[in-house]
């Protein structure tokens, strides 16, 4: 089923096109909120909330963009907002500092895909956010501009220096496991 015809049936009140519509974003909403909601109730009550606004706000969509776009939108806009007036991010997205938080030990059972998102989950909210949807969600530059409302520029350089500041975390990593040998 394609884009339009999943809305035209959302918005025609079909549970099953609801359901498929949640099935086929979830993955991305929960990116898109765990970025900035660590709490597992306050993100799940936050997805279920974003979905919630989709389906309500579903009928001002109007094909400009995909529709994976305007979701990851609306749920970027709501985490970020959640974060900020829970005072999960004490300072502004720009001025966030770098902060290296516990050693991050990857056992054999653990997947690498975790070990990784647990890397980027040490990156201030607004890098690992355009991380995340550059990477994970296979987001365009223009996309990601559409969704965070930042320039192009800006989301440029954070993708470049959120790489930088995963080298660093990584070569620091690798230091303390040579130290522990």
């Amino acid at each position: 089923m394609d884009e339009k015809q999943l809305v035209r049936q959302v918005l025609g009140g079909s549970e099953s096109a609801i359901r498929l519509l949640i099935g086929k974003y979830e993955r991305l909403v929960v990116h898109m909120v765990s970025r900035a909601v660590y709490n597992d109730q306050d993100r799940e009550e936050l997805c279920q909330d974003v979905f919630i606004k989709v389906i309500d706000k579903l009928g001002t969509f109007n094909f400009d963009s995909k529709l994976s776009t305007w979701i990851a939108t609306i749920a970027f806009r709501m985490a970020v907002n959640f974060a900020k007036k829970k005072k999960l991010d004490q300072v502004e997205l720009e001025e966030v500092e770098f902060r290296i938080g516990e050693t991050v030990e990857v056992t054999e059972q653990e997947d690498m895909n975790r070990f990784i998102l647990r890397l980027v989950d040490q990156l201030p909210l607004n890098y690992k956010s355009v991380l995340t949807l550059f990477y994970l969600d296979g987001f365009s530059y223009p996309e990601i501009v559409e969704i965070t409302g930042m320039p192009e520029g800006t989301v440029k350089n954070y993708i470049h220096r959120a790489r930088l500041k995963l080298k660093k975390i990584v070569e620091e990593q690798a230091k303390k496991e040579v130290a522990l040998l």
